[in-house]
């Protein structure tokens, strides 16, 4: 039973940090276009310069 004070604070601690990673996705727009990319795969031309 000692072990679940451990686990518990760590397992609520890598959630946070999950969570926290996932807003900063969202707020720096990493998920804008993601037809774009579906789209950009099926492609038969090479983009040595993809747009940023």
């Amino acid at each position: 039973m000692e072990i679940l004070s451990i686990l518990i604070p760590v397992s609520l601690l890598l959630g946070g940090g999950g969570l926290l990673a996932f807003i900063w996705a969202m707020k720096t727009k990493q998920f804008d276009d993601p037809s774009g990319d579906a789209n950009r795969i099926l492609m038969k031309d090479w983009d040595d310069k993809p747009k940023q």
